[in-house]
């Protein structure tokens, strides 16, 4: 008889808010790895940008580190654009792609 754990966790990083139901292109922020932005600044940048929590910015970090790219936030084409200049501005590479 198989053995089966007393519990099975579901490991998921929530990192979309609640859906918009307006008019508008939908879209994601992608966030691309480079060699010359440090952990620190790319987790401050999320926080102050993007809103998220220090440990969603932590585990979006690792995710662009380790895969190349992260979709850091999804919505409105028009609602991400400042997000993406604003992350531009501040040295990263971020583009809008629509879905």
């Amino acid at each position: 008889m198989p053995i089966k754990p007393e519990f099975e966790e579901e490991v998921k990083i929530d990192l979309l808010e609640e859906e918009d139901t307006s008019s508008g292109t939908p879209a994601e922020l992608v966030v691309y790895n480079d060699d010359h932005n440090t952990f620190d600044w790319v987790i401050e940048c999320f926080e102050i940008v993007l809103g998220h929590s220090s440990t969603q910015a932590e585990q979006l970090a690792l995710l662009i580190h380790f895969k190349g790219k992260a979709i850091v936030k999804s919505g409105h084409k028009e609602d991400l654009k400042p997000k993406k200049d604003a992350l531009v501005d501040k040295g990263l590479s971020a583009v809008i792609e629509t879905v």
